[in-house]
């Protein structure tokens, strides 16, 4: 670290303006943590550089530090009494202040010479060398990670300010590509000045899920497990890492060596330090800036526990040797995330057979539901997201990232008609997306063509799902206030989507019919082995609306209906 004292000052985390949040009002303004978390219920949401920066900020700051300063709750009454009460309590902001000041204080400083926050005082690469800060963002090129619309090389200085650094420090610290990592001295694991085998960051191998409320208040207890038992014995995040028992079997993250375990418990699992890491500054005519660091390798998490918070489960009955029945649950690449409700649904653990299970918080948010703690009508809101990495993990090839309103009473694992009604919902829309395209295919070939081949070109049915995405949050968004016990309302309301699916299917059709050439009119004939089959654009609009039709029952009666009233039947 190059400098001294002034550097230490404009490195602190506790008093620094450098959050940045939009408080109820929509004006955003930029806080140090104490400020952000004691007005916690005057935040509408944190404002951050991209989307994977959400579970970043929660996990490796905001979670553990309220956690370990005021306790997990132990009951769901205890959970609903902080959440009612939409604040902390002056008590608690008393806490709060303590953990950040007399106690932690001087640990949540990133220039300090001993103790940079979430860094090792000193590293030293074995060559010596250092390299570009761009290392730590993903979406600058840096090494084999070259994305296609940088706007600099890896010759170009990247400078960060110190309150972007340690943004970019704790999402490498969760998001690192698995990259060879630069040798350290003092890290008897690195071979020829470099460590290799790295696995990615943590939630690199999860599909990331961070339910969200009303207020920064909110999101916390959203994201915060009950724990009727406490924390684990000797549990301590990273910036406590002396008090944890030497028996643990833990490396130090001050230092150079690392090690391959399991997480000791909570706290330790959302700060767990997967690189070591230590940020170079320099003085520019801008201030204070981090152009260089060196990222060498980190504790390495055998396998995410089954108390990872933050992802979904695939469920495995009878899994191979030596593996275990859940593994998470990783996003699909170019789907929405309301596409992926059948996996945020899934409420029952499939003992029988294969599939997938929701996330944890979500299922605890469903219990709260389910004894009154929250409300059925509450606007919970849910943010997914992941990266996806190419050739072995060691580049970035797409960020993932979305948010969705979620109702609540969905989340009731007893109670599944309104959760029936979503995923139905969400089948319907997939069904007509596979006739639009099985549409496209017949039409392609009556007029003299093939069907695209499975990985190639563009199909009907991405805009026709895309056309549709403001219309589920809206569906999904209603929901979240309808009293589930009126069967008139559900009706309606399934009603309503169908007839927008029928209206943006007939559009997507009705493109590709005015696309085919006159001469699919007359169609071809199409020999396999000793069938014949007959393609024209006629018969395949028919068999795409008697498609449409049975799977929008709904809209067809309503259609059918009007029609018959029209002609006075």
């Amino acid at each position: 670290m190059e400098g001294g004292t002034a550097m230490t000052d404009e490195g602190d985390l506790v008093h620094g303006a450098w959050l940045r949040t939009v408080v109820q009002d929509g004006v955003q303004q930029c806080a140090g943590l104490l400020d952000v978390v004691s007005g916690a219920h005057a935040v509408r949401r944190l404002e951050l550089p991209v989307h994977t920066m959400l579970p970043v900020v929660l996990r490796q700051l905001l979670l553990p530090m309220v956690i370990d300063a005021l306790g997990a709750p132990a009951t769901r009454q205890e959970w609903g009494e902080r959440f009612h009460r939409g604040r902390f309590s002056l008590d608690e902001q008393e806490r709060l202040a303590h953990y950040l000041g007399s106690r932690y204080g001087d640990r949540f400083r990133m220039f300090d010479a001993e103790r940079p926050f979430a860094q090792v005082a000193g590293l030293q690469a074995l060559n010596g060398e250092t390299k570009t800060a761009a290392q730590l963002v993903p979406s600058v090129a840096s090494g084999n990670n070259v994305p296609l619309f940088s706007a600099l090389s890896e010759a170009d200085e990247l400078l960060l300010t110190p309150w972007e650094a340690v943004l970019w420090l704790l999402h490498a610290q969760c998001w690192d590509t698995a990259s060879i990592k630069t040798g350290a001295v003092g890290d008897p694991q690195a071979r020829k000045g470099k460590t290799t085998g790295n696995p990615t960051g943590p939630l690199g191998q999860l599909g990331v899920i961070v339910p969200t409320g009303r207020t920064l208040y909110e999101t916390l207890l959203l994201n915060t497990p009950i724990m009727p038992d406490g924390l684990e014995p000797g549990d301590r995040p990273q910036w406590a890492w002396d008090e944890r028992p030497a028996a643990s079997g833990c490396a130090s993250p001050a230092g150079a060596a690392w090690s391959e375990r399991h997480a000791t418990g909570l706290l330790d699992l959302l700060t767990f330090q997967a690189r070591r890491i230590r940020l170079i500054a320099c003085e520019t005519e801008q201030g204070l800036r981090v152009h260089r660091a060196i990222v060498s390798a980190g504790d390495r998490l055998v396998q995410a526990p089954e108390t990872e918070p933050h992802t979904a489960w695939q469920h495995t009955a009878k899994p191979k040797k030596g593996q275990p029945h859940r593994r998470p649950r990783r996003l699909a690449s170019g789907r929405a995330a309301w596409q992926g409700l059948g996996t945020l649904l899934a409420m029952t653990l499939p003992v029988a057979g294969d599939g997938p299970y929701t996330s944890l918080l979500l299922r605890q948010i469903g219990d709260l539901r389910h004894d009154g703690v929250l409300s059925g009508q509450y606007p919970l809101g849910v943010e997914t997201s992941a990266l996806e990495y190419g050739t072995q993990s060691a580049v970035v090839e797409n960020a993932i990232g979305d948010e969705l309103p979620l109702p609540v009473q969905a989340l009731l694992a007893e109670d599944a008609d309104l959760r029936e009604l979503v995923l139905e919902c969400v089948a319907q829309a997939d069904q007509v997306a596979r006739a639009l395209d099985g549409l496209h295919s017949d039409l392609r070939r009556a007029a003299g063509g093939d069907p695209l081949p499975r990985d190639k070109g563009s199909r009907p049915s991405a805009q026709f799902l895309h056309s549709l995405d403001g219309t589920m949050r809206r569906l999904l968004a209603g929901l979240r206030s309808v009293d589930v016990d009126d069967e008139e309302i559900l009706d309606r309301a399934q009603l309503a989507w169908e007839q927008c699916v029928q209206i943006a299917a007939d559009r997507e059709a009705g493109l590709l019919l005015a696309a085919v050439p006159p001469r699919a009119v007359v169609g071809r004939t199409v020999k396999k082995g000793d069938k014949e089959f007959v393609y024209r654009s006629g018969k395949a609009i028919g068999v795409f609306r008697k498609t449409l039709a049975g799977v929008l029952p709904l809209a067809a009666e309503e259609r059918r209906a009007k029609y018959e009233e029209a002609a006075g039947v």
